[in-house]
């Protein structure tokens, strides 16, 4: 309650334009207190209002009052200042529930500043002046403060306990070591702790650098799930402009078929026309000369009869009867047919496009007869069963100088530039080696990051090491692969979708890495080296 009592004082006494405790208090018209500083300048912004007002009342006052300091109230803020802040620093030195309390202090105890491990107490400030000033209680050795002081006697002889037994893994004293630990193996608690702690380091140093290992390849995760998206992303992107302009091809051409339909339409139908009334002529004009034949016929006088006979204007040609002779209605289902099998082979397209292969059957419909170029082949690399293998040897080879050659890296392109959808596959032993695809402007020479499968952005690479721990790699980012690899590898490309799919080939197809991007030119198989006497060949798939 005490507590409670000073806070709400010092709320009373409190300036509401600050919120400080009153530093010259003056009390205005109204009433109110403020420091005199704060009304000072909270009235100097009124200035030009002729008006002055209480900040917490909002009276206003004219002229601008005359401000006096209240001797009174100052004296009583400074007296609760004082109050209040010893009052805070003697409960703050208390000990609570919770902190180690001094073992020499009565009534209410303070906390405790230092423990001692040779007296098992612990002292308060004032208490601890001995072990301060007194040299054999400097010796004695003091700790933080800890309420587990009674740990370090023994419980049965009531003995510190200095010795550790290492024979029974325990702290015991040294009637314990003449009594029941007698001849076993013991050291000070010191030596032993000593020597812990040089483990502890040891473990805590193989910590440290697991953390930074998992730290790694959680940024490598991170890199990964960004690549990821920005790809997804890229990929939505760019598959939308490619919807959009073919809806707008389709669009076109539907208005083309439109017209032309139409037009083809007005022709017709004009055509049609035509011979209507040419016909329609022609029945007018037979019905005028039928009338005046049987006009003629009608006629009882035989002179009038053969007179007017010769006098019959002669019938017009006729209309021929091939240019009216009826079509089958069947005028534009031509067009209807074309534009139905241009929607049957776009869909058999975009069905077979987003239809990805699951099988080894599946897969080898999409197969591609690759062959490796020789003058891509580092030196050191022989070329070899009609340019479907490739072996790192340790004599260089007699090639003739090339600017495809790849000169700092062990490294070979494929003859064969790879666009649409293809699938391969290759073999491989002897030792670490590279399964890649590249671009055709890869670095040939310079450094190993500009010319190295997977350490740029113009390659993408499966590392297949000797102990099956397969780590993909694609400018610089290294991805380790939980899969382990056969030593036959499959690789499917499917250069329109973005799609790259590495695969561990055996009874079954096992999914290794899957790649998602956007390629902007054609690619070429790549195969790199480690080791010598490491080969790999491209198999000829049937």
């Amino acid at each position: 309650m005490a507590e409670k009592g000073v806070q709400l004082d010092r709320e009373s006494f409190s300036c509401s334009i600050c919120l400080d405790p009153l530093k010259d208090p003056v009390a205005i018209p109204c009433g109110h207190s403020y420091c005199m500083n704060c009304i000072k300048a909270h009235w100097d912004e009124e200035e030009g209002k002729k008006l002055y007002s209480c900040p917490q009342c909002r009276q206003t006052f004219a002229p601008r009052p005359v401000l006096l300091k209240n001797t009174m109230l100052a004296d009583l803020v400074e007296q609760l200042k004082k109050t209040g802040l010893q009052a805070a620093a003697a409960d703050h030195c208390y000990a609570g529930p919770e902190d180690v309390a001094c073992d020499v202090c009565t009534g209410r105890r303070m906390k405790a500043f230092k423990s001692c491990l040779v007296c098992l107490a612990s002292y308060c400030e004032k208490h601890l002046k001995p072990h301060r000033d007194v040299p054999p209680l400097k010796k004695h050795k003091l700790v933080e403060p800890s309420n587990k002081l009674q740990e370090n006697i023994c419980s049965r002889h009531d003995e510190v306990m200095k010795i550790f037994c290492r024979t029974d893994q325990q702290c015991i004293c040294y009637l314990c070591l003449m009594d029941e630990h007698k001849g076993h193996d013991t050291v000070s608690a010191a030596a032993e702790r000593t020597e812990r702690q040089r483990e502890l380091e040891g473990s805590r140093l193989n910590i440290q650098q697991r953390i930074q290992d998992r730290e790694k390849d959680l940024k490598l995760l991170h890199q990964e799930v960004e690549a990821i998206n920005l790809s997804a992303d890229k990929t939505v992107e760019d598959s939308e402009e490619t919807f959009t302009e073919l809806i707008r091809l389709l669009e076109k051409r539907s208005s083309d078929v439109k017209q032309q339909v139409r037009s083809q339409q007005r022709s017709e139908v004009s055509r049609v026309r035509e011979l209507q009334e040419k016909l329609e002529q022609e029945i007018t004009e037979l019905k005028r000369n039928d009338a005046e034949l049987q006009k003629l016929s009608h006629t009882e006088d035989l002179n009038q009869f053969l007179l007017s006979y010769p006098s019959l204007p002669p019938l017009t040609e006729s209309t021929h009867s091939s240019s009216i002779n009826a079509r089958p209605l069947r005028y534009f289902e031509d067009v209807t047919a074309a534009v139905s099998e241009v929607r049957d082979e776009l869909q058999d397209v975009l069905r077979e496009k987003w239809t990805n292969p699951t099988t080894r059957a599946a897969f080898l419909k999409y197969s591609c007869d690759i062959t490796l170029d020789p003058n891509t082949a580092n030196t050191c690399l022989l070329i070899s069963d009609g340019n479907r293998k490739a072996t790192f040897m340790d004599e260089q080879q007699s090639y003739s100088s090339h600017p495809d050659r790849f000169n700092e890296c062990e490294q070979v392109l494929s003859r064969e530039s790879l666009t649409g959808r293809c699938y391969w596959e290759v073999e491989r032993s002897g030792g670490e080696v590279f399964i890649a695809v590249a671009y055709k402007d890869i670095s040939r020479s310079g450094s190993f990051d500009d010319c190295m499968f997977g350490q740029n952005h113009k390659s993408w690479s499966l590392d297949c090491d000797l102990d099956d721990s397969p780590c993909f790699r694609y400018n610089k980012v290294h991805t380790p692969l939980s899969v382990p690899v056969s030593s036959r590898v499959g690789v499917y490309l499917d250069h329109t979708a973005g799609v790259l799919s590495f695969y561990s080939v055996s009874d079954t197809m096992t999914l290794l890495h899957k790649v998602q991007t956007t390629f902007t030119q054609p690619l070429y198989a790549g195969l790199g080296f480690y080791y010598y006497r490491a080969s790999v060949e491209l198999v000829k798939l049937n």
